[in-house]
Protein backbone atom coordinates (compact mmCIF):
# COMPACT_ATOMS: atom_id res chain seq x y z
CA UNK A 1 0.00 0.00 0.00
CA UNK A 2 2.91 2.40 0.78
CA UNK A 3 4.53 1.81 -2.19
CA UNK A 4 1.64 1.73 -4.33
CA UNK A 5 0.92 5.69 -2.99
CA UNK A 6 4.05 6.60 -3.51
CA UNK A 7 3.57 5.93 -6.92
CA UNK A 8 0.27 7.55 -7.59
CA UNK A 9 2.09 10.67 -6.12
CA UNK A 10 5.02 10.84 -8.41
CA UNK A 11 3.99 13.42 -10.55
CA UNK A 12 3.35 16.23 -7.95
CA UNK A 13 7.37 15.64 -6.82
CA UNK A 14 8.87 18.73 -8.51
CA UNK A 15 12.58 20.01 -8.15
CA UNK A 16 12.83 22.49 -5.09
CA UNK A 17 13.89 25.82 -6.40
CA UNK A 18 16.71 27.36 -4.85
CA UNK A 19 15.77 30.81 -2.88
CA UNK A 20 17.33 34.30 -1.77
CA UNK A 21 17.21 32.21 2.23
CA UNK A 22 18.81 29.05 0.47
CA UNK A 23 21.80 31.38 -0.79
CA UNK A 24 22.35 33.45 2.14
CA UNK A 25 22.49 30.06 4.64
CA UNK A 26 24.90 28.61 2.29
CA UNK A 27 27.51 32.00 2.20
CA UNK A 28 27.26 32.13 5.62
CA UNK A 29 28.32 28.37 5.76
CA UNK A 30 30.72 28.76 3.11
CA UNK A 31 32.86 31.99 5.36
CA UNK A 32 32.33 29.91 8.59
CA UNK A 33 34.36 27.57 6.89
CA UNK A 34 36.80 29.19 5.22
CA UNK A 35 37.59 31.16 8.44
CA UNK A 36 37.94 28.00 10.21
CA UNK A 37 40.51 27.17 7.51
CA UNK A 38 42.16 29.91 7.72
CA UNK A 39 42.60 29.91 11.90
CA UNK A 40 44.18 26.88 11.31
CA UNK A 41 46.58 27.79 8.59
CA UNK A 42 47.21 31.14 10.77
CA UNK A 43 48.67 28.99 13.59
CA UNK A 44 50.43 26.30 11.30
CA UNK A 45 48.05 23.44 13.15
CA UNK A 46 47.68 19.89 11.50
CA UNK A 47 43.92 19.50 10.52
CA UNK A 48 42.45 18.32 7.61
CA UNK A 49 41.61 20.76 5.18
CA UNK A 50 39.22 20.35 2.04
CA UNK A 51 41.64 21.03 -0.98
CA UNK A 52 40.37 20.69 -4.86
CA UNK A 53 43.76 20.70 -7.18
CA UNK A 54 43.47 22.31 -10.71
CA UNK A 55 42.05 20.62 -13.44
CA UNK A 56 44.38 18.26 -15.41
CA UNK A 57 45.59 18.84 -18.69
CA UNK A 58 44.31 16.05 -20.43
CA UNK A 59 40.71 16.52 -18.72
CA UNK A 60 40.86 20.03 -19.49
CA UNK A 61 42.01 19.48 -23.47
CA UNK A 62 38.89 16.90 -23.73
CA UNK A 63 36.49 19.65 -21.98
CA UNK A 64 37.78 22.64 -24.59
CA UNK A 65 37.17 19.82 -27.41
CA UNK A 66 33.71 19.40 -26.36
CA UNK A 67 32.92 23.12 -26.18
CA UNK A 68 34.35 23.48 -29.62
CA UNK A 69 32.25 20.71 -31.23
CA UNK A 70 28.72 22.35 -29.19
CA UNK A 71 29.88 25.61 -30.42
CA UNK A 72 30.27 27.28 -26.45
CA UNK A 73 32.34 30.28 -26.56
CA UNK A 74 34.80 29.94 -23.65
CA UNK A 75 38.22 31.86 -22.33
CA UNK A 76 39.27 28.46 -20.70
CA UNK A 77 43.36 27.76 -21.43
CA UNK A 78 45.39 25.35 -20.24
CA UNK A 79 46.17 27.68 -17.29
CA UNK A 80 42.64 28.22 -16.80
CA UNK A 81 41.19 30.25 -13.46
CA UNK A 82 37.74 29.24 -11.77
CA UNK A 83 36.00 32.49 -13.11
CA UNK A 84 36.56 30.92 -16.53
CA UNK A 85 34.44 27.69 -15.58
CA UNK A 86 32.11 30.12 -14.30
CA UNK A 87 31.71 32.39 -17.60
CA UNK A 88 30.57 28.90 -19.33
CA UNK A 89 28.24 28.09 -16.87
CA UNK A 90 26.18 31.80 -17.18
CA UNK A 91 26.54 31.28 -21.41
CA UNK A 92 24.80 28.25 -20.91
CA UNK A 93 22.44 29.07 -18.16
CA UNK A 94 19.72 29.18 -21.49
CA UNK A 95 20.88 26.40 -23.37
CA UNK A 96 18.07 23.14 -23.72
CA UNK A 97 21.37 21.17 -22.85
CA UNK A 98 22.91 23.23 -19.71
CA UNK A 99 22.90 20.22 -17.48
CA UNK A 100 25.06 17.68 -19.84
CA UNK A 101 27.81 20.82 -19.92
CA UNK A 102 27.42 21.35 -16.56
CA UNK A 103 28.02 17.67 -16.10
CA UNK A 104 30.88 17.51 -18.62
CA UNK A 105 32.07 20.58 -16.93
CA UNK A 106 32.33 18.91 -13.83
CA UNK A 107 34.19 15.64 -14.96
CA UNK A 108 37.13 18.17 -16.78
CA UNK A 109 37.57 18.60 -12.43
CA UNK A 110 39.44 16.56 -9.89
CA UNK A 111 38.33 15.07 -7.23
CA UNK A 112 38.02 16.98 -3.87
CA UNK A 113 39.81 15.18 -1.69
CA UNK A 114 40.92 16.22 2.46
CA UNK A 115 44.35 16.75 2.93
CA UNK A 116 46.59 18.38 5.37
CA UNK A 117 48.49 20.45 2.95
CA UNK A 118 46.43 23.45 1.95
CA UNK A 119 46.44 24.01 -1.75
CA UNK A 120 43.10 26.18 -2.31
CA UNK A 121 39.95 24.70 -3.57
CA UNK A 122 39.68 25.28 -7.30
CA UNK A 123 35.73 24.57 -7.41
CA UNK A 124 35.40 27.61 -4.83
CA UNK A 125 37.75 29.77 -5.76
CA UNK A 126 39.10 29.81 -2.56
CA UNK A 127 42.57 29.91 -0.92
CA UNK A 128 41.96 28.00 2.34
CA UNK A 129 38.67 26.00 3.24
CA UNK A 130 37.68 23.29 5.60
CA UNK A 131 35.18 21.47 6.83
CA UNK A 132 33.85 22.70 9.66
CA UNK A 133 29.81 23.99 10.02
CA UNK A 134 27.15 22.55 12.55
CA UNK A 135 25.84 20.50 12.50
CA UNK A 136 28.83 18.02 12.13
CA UNK A 137 27.86 15.92 9.06
CA UNK A 138 30.90 13.56 9.03
CA UNK A 139 34.27 12.75 10.93
CA UNK A 140 37.13 15.55 9.03
CA UNK A 141 34.43 18.09 10.56
CA UNK A 142 34.62 16.46 14.05
CA UNK A 143 38.99 16.17 12.84
CA UNK A 144 38.78 20.57 12.54
CA UNK A 145 36.41 21.29 15.58
CA UNK A 146 39.16 19.71 17.82
CA UNK A 147 41.86 21.27 16.43
CA UNK A 148 40.36 24.79 16.91
CA UNK A 149 39.73 24.04 20.53
CA UNK A 150 43.27 22.64 20.90
CA UNK A 151 44.57 26.19 19.91
CA UNK A 152 41.71 27.76 21.87
CA UNK A 153 43.24 26.06 24.75
CA UNK A 154 46.55 27.30 24.09
CA UNK A 155 45.70 30.44 23.69
CA UNK A 156 44.47 30.27 27.41
CA UNK A 157 47.67 29.12 28.72
CA UNK A 158 46.60 25.83 28.33
CA UNK A 159 43.41 25.60 30.21
CA UNK A 160 41.96 22.13 28.97
CA UNK A 161 39.40 22.05 26.41
CA UNK A 162 36.35 20.32 26.33
CA UNK A 163 37.17 17.89 22.78
CA UNK A 164 40.18 19.47 22.48
CA UNK A 165 43.09 17.62 20.33
CA UNK A 166 46.14 18.71 18.74
CA UNK A 167 47.16 16.56 16.30
CA UNK A 168 50.45 15.21 14.51
CA UNK A 169 51.06 15.70 11.62
CA UNK A 170 51.35 11.92 10.55
CA UNK A 171 47.96 11.40 12.46
CA UNK A 172 46.33 14.21 9.92
CA UNK A 173 48.10 12.42 6.82
CA UNK A 174 46.24 8.80 7.85
CA UNK A 175 43.13 10.71 8.49
CA UNK A 176 43.08 12.52 5.05
CA UNK A 177 43.99 8.97 3.35
CA UNK A 178 41.23 7.61 5.61
CA UNK A 179 38.89 9.99 5.28
CA UNK A 180 38.79 10.53 1.84
CA UNK A 181 38.63 6.69 0.55
CA UNK A 182 35.40 6.64 2.78
CA UNK A 183 34.13 9.58 1.19
CA UNK A 184 34.48 7.84 -1.87
CA UNK A 185 33.17 4.61 -0.77
CA UNK A 186 30.02 6.29 0.64
CA UNK A 187 29.20 8.38 -3.16
CA UNK A 188 29.47 4.74 -4.88
CA UNK A 189 27.15 3.11 -2.47
CA UNK A 190 24.45 6.71 -3.29
CA UNK A 191 25.22 5.59 -7.11
CA UNK A 192 24.75 1.84 -6.68
CA UNK A 193 21.79 2.54 -4.59
CA UNK A 194 19.91 5.89 -6.95
CA UNK A 195 20.56 3.28 -9.79
CA UNK A 196 18.73 0.36 -8.64
CA UNK A 197 15.86 2.98 -7.66
CA UNK A 198 16.01 4.28 -11.24
CA UNK A 199 15.92 0.89 -12.77
CA UNK A 200 12.80 0.07 -10.21
CA UNK A 201 11.24 3.62 -11.04
CA UNK A 202 11.64 2.74 -15.20
CA UNK A 203 9.62 -0.75 -14.96
CA UNK A 204 6.50 1.01 -15.26
CA UNK A 205 7.29 2.37 -18.42
CA UNK A 206 8.79 -0.17 -20.45
CA UNK A 207 7.27 0.40 -24.06
CA UNK A 208 6.95 4.09 -23.44
CA UNK A 209 8.66 6.79 -25.77
CA UNK A 210 11.03 9.49 -24.08
CA UNK A 211 12.85 12.82 -25.49
CA UNK A 212 16.24 12.22 -24.42
CA UNK A 213 19.60 14.02 -25.04
CA UNK A 214 22.71 12.15 -25.70
CA UNK A 215 25.03 12.32 -22.24
CA UNK A 216 27.69 10.33 -23.41
CA UNK A 217 29.02 8.43 -26.61
CA UNK A 218 31.09 5.25 -26.46
CA UNK A 219 32.32 2.70 -29.05
CA UNK A 220 29.26 0.14 -28.26
CA UNK A 221 26.78 3.14 -27.91
CA UNK A 222 25.16 6.04 -26.61
CA UNK A 223 23.50 6.73 -23.37
CA UNK A 224 20.44 8.61 -23.25
CA UNK A 225 19.41 11.20 -20.30
CA UNK A 226 15.78 11.54 -20.18
CA UNK A 227 14.86 14.61 -20.54
CA UNK A 228 11.67 14.47 -18.18
CA UNK A 229 13.16 12.15 -15.25
CA UNK A 230 17.23 13.50 -15.60
CA UNK A 231 17.83 9.15 -16.13
CA UNK A 232 20.97 8.16 -18.03
CA UNK A 233 19.93 4.47 -20.28
CA UNK A 234 22.31 2.97 -22.80
CA UNK A 235 21.22 2.72 -26.13
CA UNK A 236 23.63 -0.09 -27.58
CA UNK A 237 25.51 0.12 -30.85
CA UNK A 238 23.40 -2.94 -32.28
CA UNK A 239 20.17 -0.81 -31.96
CA UNK A 240 21.34 1.34 -34.19
CA UNK A 241 20.49 -1.03 -37.61
CA UNK A 242 20.26 1.56 -40.22
CA UNK A 243 24.14 1.54 -40.17
CA UNK A 244 27.44 0.11 -39.12
CA UNK A 245 28.72 2.81 -36.87
CA UNK A 246 32.34 4.22 -36.03
CA UNK A 247 33.26 5.68 -33.21
CA UNK A 248 35.23 9.05 -33.12
CA UNK A 249 36.61 9.29 -30.02
CA UNK A 250 38.31 13.07 -30.72
CA UNK A 251 34.76 14.39 -31.57
CA UNK A 252 33.24 11.75 -29.12
CA UNK A 253 31.03 11.28 -31.85
CA UNK A 254 29.36 7.77 -33.59
CA UNK A 255 29.39 8.27 -37.54
CA UNK A 256 27.31 5.87 -39.94
CA UNK A 257 29.67 4.57 -42.31
CA UNK A 258 26.76 6.01 -45.18
CA UNK A 259 27.89 9.30 -43.66
CA UNK A 260 24.11 9.79 -43.44
CA UNK A 261 24.02 10.07 -39.87
CA UNK A 262 25.77 10.77 -36.90
CA UNK A 263 25.50 11.19 -33.07
CA UNK A 264 27.52 13.33 -30.70
CA UNK A 265 26.91 14.44 -26.95
CA UNK A 266 23.99 16.92 -27.01
CA UNK A 267 22.22 15.42 -29.66
CA UNK A 268 18.49 15.76 -29.06
CA UNK A 269 16.94 12.42 -29.28
CA UNK A 270 13.44 10.31 -29.39
CA UNK A 271 13.27 6.89 -27.91
CA UNK A 272 10.81 5.22 -29.55
CA UNK A 273 10.21 2.39 -27.28
CA UNK A 274 12.12 1.45 -23.71
CA UNK A 275 13.26 -2.16 -23.78
CA UNK A 276 13.42 -4.60 -20.77
CA UNK A 277 16.59 -6.34 -21.55
CA UNK A 278 20.05 -6.79 -21.50
CA UNK A 279 22.33 -5.81 -24.52
CA UNK A 280 23.15 -7.79 -26.99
Amino acid sequence: KFVFNAQRKIENIVPVVRNDAHMLIEECMIMANVSAALMLEKHQAPALFRVHDKPDADRLASFIAYLGEIGVPHRITDDAAPADFTDVVSKTRQRPDQELIQTMLLRSMKQAIYDGDNVGHFGLALDAYAHFTSPIRRYPDLVVHRALKALIGKGKNKQKVSGAKAYTTEEIEQLGEQCSMTERRADDATRDVADWLKCEFMQDHVGDSFEGVVASVTGFGLFVRLTEYHIDGLVHITSLGDDYYHYDDVKQMLVGESGSRSFRLGDALRLAKLLNREPP
